[in-house]
């Protein structure tokens, strides 16, 4: 599968502009842990695309990520990418045994929260993100709360990277994409 492909997939089942975007923040950073890795820059792409593509459609859990998952294998995406997508939401009990799953993991929550605290920034932009900042609002439990600070934790823990240098390497990637992003 290429990017394109899961672009269009991303597009067939999600019309939320704000839905897509997340799914474009998620993409920036698996594509620059891949680079750091040393993996499949298409593949972490990819997965990054495609994590919440059916959650308009199935918001609830446990239907998100599973009937997903389902369309997902129909259109002959790599069940390592499925895995990886089942394995981001942690009611599935899909084990994250890959570097790919770990990191979609990782990623996912804490994009999410770094827009949202770009979106408070002054100029609404995530130049003006620092580390300290989404650090500080990661402890104001009121601000985003539907965002799961376990999680953000518990990603950063699972890739064995401290989670200040994974909130700078996030903020960074999603820098690069900023107006792909609306940041």
């Amino acid at each position: 599968m290429t990017r394109d492909e899961a672009i269009e997939i991303l597009f067939e089942y999600t019309k939320s502009e704000a839905l897509r975007k997340h799914a474009f923040a998620v993409e920036s950073c698996m594509v620059a842990y891949a680079v750091k890795f040393g993996e499949d820059v298409n593949e972490y792409s990819i997965t990054g695309i495609l994590h919440d593509f059916d959650y308009e459609m199935y918001p609830q859990a446990p239907d998100h990520p599973l009937k997903g998952s389902e369309i997902l294998r129909s259109k002959g995406v790599d069940e390592k990418i499925i895995k990886a997508i089942l394995g981001h939401a942690s009611y599935t009990n899909v084990e994250r045994d890959t570097l790919l799953a770990k990191t979609l993991f990782a990623c996912d929550e804490l994009a999410g929260f770094i827009t949202a605290v770009s979106y408070v920034r002054p100029n609404k932009t995530i130049d003006e993100v620092e580390v300290k900042s989404v650090i500080k609002k990661l402890k104001d439990k009121a601000f985003a709360r539907n965002i799961s600070r376990e999680d953000i934790l518990k990603g950063a823990e699972e890739l064995s990277i401290p989670l200040e240098e994974h909130i700078a390497f996030c903020i960074d990637a999603m820098k690069k994409n900023k107006d792909l992003l609306g940041l």
